[in-house]
Order: structure tokens, then sequence, then C-alpha cells
């Protein structure tokens, strides 16, 4: 092992039912650094950092791993923890009805012989939450926190550890610009204060902007090895390194053809459900014409999934008032179903909450949103239903050995990809898309801004919210930017920088 190496694996092969996920995966990460493995979907990065956390125990895996000297071997989260690793996953793990002090030391309380001793747990995670600029009261639940502070939770949690070596899988992908500059500043400080982090990361300029060495892999495989201090190193080079061929252009080309109005919310007002008075929707008023994409712009607490769930069917809020309308015709979507049915689909930000049943296949997730076209009303046509998921499959390349897959274990883009060819076999008028590219790779997201395209291209419209400005300009017509509920600007996408974007917001 080289001196200034804190971790290195080597040989690192792991095996699921009928899926080789890591095959002589090889890595070294330096003392002091933060350290990038990129890849795309499904290319084994969180299950290499899985092997070495814990997660899946030695003996489930072959190959070697060297941390801090010596050999490394360990059978759980808490031994993995207890050596100097902790590892921050991409979903929150807080309990949200427990404060931010018991959430910090839950499962490694401050007590004497089973008994708490509060005063030091609220001194110390007072004293850990400032020092990662989070300036709450320790006692504040979990669940009434925004969601940067969330993550900073997540992060004092992994450093009450006494961590050595700092795993974050995908620690931006659910927040804003804003937030998202404040997380990397806080990598560069660990980085002062001497502490090692890997980055595992789908937004390759902030790579760039941080990462001391990138690892690149692909299909399971270690493909590349970047040093930016001894060699130039580009997206463009990165993308080619992920995908395996040169990706020219992010966002596919695409000729607007602009029709009619299709999609009309007039005064639309929405109540929080469980804050009487507070208004999360107020009078928000937008059109969506056929052909169109239109973008939805906030920061985080915008109202911008509120606003879109309650108009799904009221999906969301309380005392909701306003007019909808698609092509003029006046719709009443008071339900789910009845959303659905009036020419409404919603592809959710939780796809693994909202968006899929986990623990189902592939081909009953793309069939679930319309029984009605593969059954007569109470008994579903096996064969038909097999000839849609297939097809769905083949259209959207999901990556997946049949579509008798439990989507429970297909990587993050390809559970995205059945998302959306579930709501697309919909045949819906207008498609509310919520971060749709949340947590994929680029190569995915591509796939995922041609089909925006081929939607536009039949016509139908498209309300595409992202918290990414250069998605936003890349992929749409027009932008509403949204603040406190509210709309405070209509923006045409061309023309329009990501500065004027952000002064509106803040």
């Amino acid at each position: 092992m080289a001196d200034n190496n804190i971790l290195e694996m080597e040989n690192i092969s792991k095996r699921f039912p009928g899926v080789l996920a890591l095959d002589k995966v090889s890595i070294q990460v330096k003392q002091g650094e933060i350290h990038a493995i990129v890849g795309e979907n499904g290319a084994g990065k969180s299950t290499l950092m899985n092997v070495l956390s814990g997660v899946y125990p030695s003996g489930t895996y072959d190959g070697k791993i060297t941390f801090q000297g010596k050999d490394y071997s360990v059978k759980s989260i808490r031994q993995s923890e207890e050596a100097g690793i902790a590892i921050i996953h991409q979903e929150f793990t807080l309990i949200p009805y427990l404060s931010i002090a018991e959430n910090i030391f839950l499962g490694s309380e401050k007590s004497h012989r089973g008994v708490m001793n509060w005063n030091q747990t609220r001194a110390k995670a007072q004293e850990l939450t400032q020092s990662v600029g989070l300036h709450l009261d320790v006692l504040t639940p979990a669940g009434s926190i925004g969601v940067g502070q969330r993550q900073l939770v997540e992060i004092v949690k992994a450093l009450s550890k006494n961590v050595s070596l700092l795993i974050l899988d995908e620690p931006t992908a659910a927040l804003n610009e804003i937030e998202s500059r404040n997380l990397l500043e806080l990598l560069r400080k660990f980085k002062k204060d001497g502490l090692t982090s890997v980055l595992i990361s789908h937004k390759l300029n902030e790579v760039m902007a941080v990462a001391d060495s990138i690892t690149i892999l692909r299909d399971g495989k270690t493909v590349e090895y970047f040093d930016p201090h001894t060699q130039e190193v580009t997206e463009k080079m990165i993308v080619k390194g992920m995908v395996g061929r040169e990706l020219v252009n992010r966002f596919p080309a695409r000729k607007a053809e602009i029709g009619e109005v299709l999609l009309d919310v007039q005064h639309w007002n929405v109540e929080h459900p469980a804050i009487i008075g507070k208004k999360v929707s107020d009078d928000i008023s937008i059109q969506v014409r056929s052909g169109e994409v239109v973008g939805l712009a906030g920061l985080m607490g915008a109202g911008r999934t509120e606003f879109a769930m309650s108009l799904f069917g009221r999906s969301y809020g309380a005392n909701i008032t306003g007019d909808v309308y698609i092509r003029d015709k006046k719709i009443h979507p008071t339900s789910v179903a009845k959303a659905i049915k009036s020419g409404l689909a919603y592809i959710s930000e939780d796809r693994k909450g909202l968006g899929l049943v986990l623990k189902s296949s592939v081909k009953n997730n793309i069939t679930l949103a319309n029984m009605d076209a593969i059954s007569n009303g109470v008994v579903i046509n096996k064969n038909e239903e097999i000839t849609v998921a297939e097809k769905a499959v083949d259209e959207f390349k999901i990556k997946c050995p049949d579509i008798l897959q439990f989507v429970i274990n297909l990587s993050g883009g390809n559970q995205q990809k059945v998302v959306l060819a579930k709501w697309l076999y919909c045949d819906s008028e207008v498609y509310i898309m919520d971060e749709p590219t949340r947590g994929i790779d680029v190569g995915a997201k591509y796939d995922v801004y041609s089909i925006v395209n081929n939607l536009a291209a039949q016509k139908k419209g498209i309300l595409f919210i992202s918290s990414e400005l250069p998605e936003l300009l890349g992929v749409c017509d027009r932008i509403y930017v949204m603040n406190n509920g509210k709309i405070i600007g209509d923006l045409p996408a061309k023309g329009t920088s990501q500065e004027t974007i952000m002064h509106m917001l803040i």
C-alpha cells in the first residue's frame, strides 16, 4: 500500500442473482483528498461503497480491502463506523418525529448505565451542528426542517462517530443551487481539517469543482482514473469514460412547434394541510401549450411540488380553490383517478415512495396506471401486458434481466425510466414531471430529455420542474419562476441566463 493512501480496494467482485454488479474493481484514495467516483446508473458505484461500509459484509464479495495500512474486513455497518468509515446515503435516514439531537446520536446514545445524559447529548449536538454551519435548536424535530438542513444533519450524524473517511452518495441530489454550493464548500473545509471524502455524484460540474482525483466505473468495471493536478481533465473526457462514447450535446436538439393552449390553471390556491391559513400555492395562474415544454424554477420550499401534487387529484393540500382547463374544457381533478381520466399525468420526484411499487415487477409497474387498456374490466390479458412491457423496456432502454425483475433491484436511472414508461402508457394530454432526472447519470438524463422531446413532438404539454437551472434552460421553451408559493416571473428560456433566474429566487 502506498504511504499516502488511506484506502485501497483491489479486484472487488460482487454478484447478485443473475447479475455481476462488480467485476474486479480497484480504486485508491489518498489521505486527505476528495476522491470522486462517477459512472452511469448501474455502473456499480453504490454497490462498491456498500461493500466498503459493511452493508455487504466480508465473505459476500471477492477481493481485498486495505484501510489505513491494515487489512479491512467488516461484517456490519457498525463495525465500519468503529473503524472510521461512515456513509451518507442518497435517501435520508432521519426519523422525522425525533429531534435533531436524538437523530444524531441514534444508536450511539450519550448514556450511563442505560440512563440518557440529555445535557451532554444536547451540548454535543449543538457543537457539531454549528461546526457545519447549521444554526438550529437541536431539539427541533427533524421532520420540520428543510431538505438542505436535513442533509447537514446526516453529515453531522456521520461526524459524530469520529470518522476518518466520509462517503457521500449523491449528497446534492435533493438540494438547490445555493445549498449545493454550501455543501461543496463544507467538503473543502473538511479537506483542510484532514478528513478524507469519497464523493459519488452525477453532477459533473460539482465533481470538477472539488475533486482531487476521479475514478470512473462502467458496467461494474474500473475504466478510467484522472488526477486533475497532473493532467487536464474536462467534463467531455469524464462523460466519454462513463458512457463509452462522446456525448457531443448534453441536451438533444428539438424544433419547437407550439400550438394552442392545452393546460390552463387559473387562480389556484392551496393551503398547508397541517397549518391552518398558510398558503403554499397563492393565486397561481399558468398556461402550457401543446408541443411546449414549460419549466418551473424555484428553491426548495418555494411550493413547486405542492402545487403539482395539488393539481394532480388533490394529492396534497387543503381548501383548494381555482379552475383547471384542458383544451378549453373545465376539468375537476378531485382524485387521482379523475386526474388521470382528465388527461393529467404526474411523474413524482419521489420515485421510490410515490412512483413505483418496489417489490413488484417491471411489467406490473409499467401497466399499473392504465389497467383498463390490458383488461376487460375484470380479467387482465396477460399476453397483452407482456407485449406492452417488453415494448416499453425496448423503447425506453430499460436495463433489466427481464420484465419480471423487481424494480427494487434496478438502478436509479432504470427505475426512473420505468416510471416514465408507466405514465406514457396512459397517453395523457399533459405531463407534470417533478425533478425527473434527480439522481440519474448524464446518459440516462439524455434519454429522459429525448422522451420529453418526443412527447412535445406528439403535441403533448409538459410542465418540467427542476432544481437544476442549466437543465431548465436546456430543455424548456419557457420558464415560470416560483417563490414562496407565488409565480413571480414568466421568462423565455432562450436568451435567459442562470443569473437572471437566481436573482429572482433569492
